[in-house]
């Protein structure tokens, strides 16, 4: 009790301003007075706006707090749908290439492409699957829309495939409307060419051109691109025709390589009369 006593005289000053503060809130709630009423309600006006301003500090690191949540969770959302696209994507492209296995009349081994060099004129694609999955060099490599390109080296798991957009590749292709037949190469545009077409033959702008009967290496009828451009050489009994790839190789993913083996008589036959096609 005497420690009590001690603290109150110490802080006397404090303790009578205090005390005279509420006689005096007493005093203003127990008077009808208009002008009191008036001060009464000033004052209550003025406690109200300091609380609200008071309310607002805390509010702001709640707020601040909250965005962070919201950001964290719009980019877990935004990862998710990306995820979510990109296995409709995935799943859209494996149904395809499992209807073009089902419908095939050879057969298929399914590669991924783990490798791409599309920087020079001899552009290549490197594939999970060798020698261990039945892949040897010069077989076909298709996807589920056409013609990719041909294997031109193995490993054990691996291979090494030569696309069209390739200056060293060849081959025998023919207009699907009119089988007027041609030679498939690049030299280094957006496009392949179609060469040995006659200024004479019928060609068509969106004529489909697909690989022909004569490849030793290419089953016939793989589809290769559609006929973009027609232009006249000068001087020269050939057209300069234009064909746009149905693939697209810079999404290429999936791949099929054709097992069939080339029929290593008629090409050792051709080697001794004519260029290999």
């Amino acid at each position: 009790m005497q420690r009590l006593v001690d603290i109150l005289l110490a802080f006397k000053e404090y303790v009578i301003l205090t005390f005279l503060i509420i006689i005096s809130i007493i005093l203003l709630n127990s008077n009808d007075n208009s002008q009191i009423r008036a001060i009464r309600s000033y004052t209550v006006g003025f406690v109200g706006a300091v609380q609200d301003l008071i309310s607002i500090v805390p509010n702001v690191f709640a707020l601040k707090r909250e965005n962070e949540i919201l950001r964290q969770l719009s980019v877990n959302l935004s990862d998710e749908v990306n995820r979510l696209r990109e296995a409709r994507l995935e799943n859209m492209q494996l149904r395809e290439m499992l209807k073009l296995k089902e419908k095939s009349q050879f057969k298929l081994v399914a590669g991924e492409i783990v490798g791409k060099s599309f920087l020079l004129l001899r552009n290549t694609i490197t594939l999970n699957i060798g020698e261990t999955d039945g892949v040897v060099p010069d077989m076909p490599i298709i996807s589920e829309v056409g013609l990719v390109g041909k294997v031109i080296a193995v490993s054990g798991h691996y291979s090494v495939g030569q696309i069209m957009l390739n200056k060293d590749f060849r081959a025998s292709s023919k207009i699907q409307r009119n089988r007027v037949d041609g030679i498939i190469s690049w030299d280094g545009g957006e496009t392949v060419n179609l060469e040995n077409i006659s200024k004479t033959q019928d060609v068509r702008e969106g004529d489909v051109v697909t690989t022909s009967e004569y490849s030793t290496i290419f089953p016939s009828e793989i589809k290769i691109g559609y006929v973009s451009k027609i232009s006249e050489r000068q001087g020269s009994l050939f057209r300069a025709i234009d064909i746009m790839p149905v693939v697209d190789f810079a999404s290429l993913e999936q791949v099929f390589v054709i097992t069939a083996k080339v029929d290593s008589e008629r090409v050792a036959l051709e080697k001794k009369v004519m260029p290999k096609k």
